[in-house]
């Protein structure tokens, strides 16, 4: 291993980790005046920027979008030859330009203007053309770039990055955004099948459920919960759920009580068990079961009849824990 090029490696990482430390502190009045006006937006937020700004001003749109704002990026060089139609007034426009004097801009900024939309510029200038074109100005100033040439957009770009993050991230507690909101707009991929995965999917159901009369003896009480596997045996009276009887109901029987072969599933049993709809998100069932400090959950249809049961195990498997 060549010890310069790791000793370059690690300290363009160092600087750009230490620019983003002094960076937090100096978020004033206006990142919280930049949210609101974000979250106040009826239409789109617009995002633009060219070049590696562009790159970044995507990267906003994206992680906005995805947490439950409404964004789309327009690329400021097309824009003038038909998409400034894409800007409506009930839209908000922010421009990234760590210079400021990006000319491509300036056809956008001048027909958001026109429109009277609300305008939000991201730069290190405070005196450049995007500073006085737009209403409201957020500052990313870095002492020095991470390239050795003080010339390539490294640091800089980081922060702008870290600042729509930033912006992200309040917005979704300004939204109450839950992890089941983001579920719904991430049903791709590996985060998809762990989010949209429904109970219904994972859940035991028809001959592997395991169930007891009201009256069933210990002796089989005890078979039903081996033989099925789950570590519990829901007492059914006819259709309907009367408790449930789980390996931890039994230890503490057995703690308070003499061991009895004419002991019933009455007796062992917990009343008013925990349940979850077939169609709930698996998340939910996790959560359930964190906040009861549970490993099984009875699943019930629309009409509260039992249908399944999901086991944290199933969880596990599914990666939704």
């Amino acid at each position: 291993m060549n010890s310069d090029l790791l000793l370059i490696g690690r300290r363009a990482i160092e600087k750009e980790a230490a620019a983003l430390a002094a960076f937090g502190p100096t978020l004033d009045e206006s990142f919280v005046k930049a949210c609101e006006l974000v979250f106040a937006c009826k239409g789109t937020i617009l995002m633009t920027g060219m070049g590696k700004s562009g790159l970044v001003a995507r990267k906003w749109a994206a992680t906005l979008a995805s947490t439950g704002t409404k964004a789309y990026f327009i690329n400021p060089a097309e824009a003038p030859h038909g998409d400034l139609g894409i800007l409506h007034s009930d839209d908000l426009l922010i421009a990234l330009s760590y210079s400021g004097e990006t000319e491509e801009l300036g056809y956008v900024l001048r027909h958001a203007k026109e429109l009277g939309v609300p305008t939000i510029g991201v730069t290190a200038n405070a005196t450049s053309s995007l500073a006085r074109q737009t209403s409201l100005l957020l500052s990313v100033h870095v002492s020095e770039e991470a390239c050795p040439l003080g010339l390539a957009p490294t640091t800089s770009t980081t922060l702008m990055m870290a600042l729509g993050d930033a912006i992200a991230v309040t917005l979704i507690q300004m939204r109450g955004f839950t992890e089941k909101d983001f579920a719904r707009l991430h049903p791709g991929g590996s985060l998809g099948r762990k989010l949209w995965l429904r109970v219904e999917t994972l859940m035991h159901a028809g001959q592997g459920l395991p169930k007891v009369a009201p009256t069933e003896k210990l002796a089989n009480v005890l078979m039903e919960i081996t033989q099925k596997r789950l570590g519990l045996a829901v007492v059914m009276d006819q259709e309907k759920i009367q408790g449930i009887i789980t390996d931890g109901d039994l230890r503490r029987y057995f703690q308070r009580t003499a061991v009895s072969a004419e002991s019933i599933a009455t007796d062992l049993m917990t009343t008013n068990p925990k349940t979850i709809s077939s169609k709930a998100l698996a998340v939910e069932a996790r959560e359930v079961m964190e906040n009861n400090k549970i490993h099984q959950l009875l699943v019930v249809d629309a009409g509260g009849l039992l249908v399944g049961v999901v086991h944290l195990q199933d969880l596990l498997r599914a990666k939704v824990l």
